[in-house]
């Protein structure tokens, strides 16, 4: 099955089917450490071994009003 990162982008992409060879189970038995990030994903944040903060304020929301006013942006 896809990777966690592979699958984000799948996501992302929108792609309508996987094919998949190999499970995650195959990919760990030979050296691929994918099952710690499949573990820290349903975690809540402040939960997850890698530290995750907000920066919160007015200069990080006009990132995102900027991009909804844009005329030619790309929609997700």
């Amino acid at each position: 099955e896809p990777c966690p990162m592979c699958l984000a982008a799948i996501y992302w992409a929108r792609i309508d089917r996987i094919v998949y060879a190999n499970t995650r189970e195959d990919a760990a038995a030979i050296g691929f450490d994918d099952q710690l990030i499949y573990d820290e994903m349903p975690k809540p944040l402040n939960e997850r071994l890698i530290p995750i903060e907000r920066a919160e304020g007015e200069a990080a929301l006009s990132v995102f009003k900027a991009w909804t006013e844009k005329m030619d942006k790309v929609r997700y």
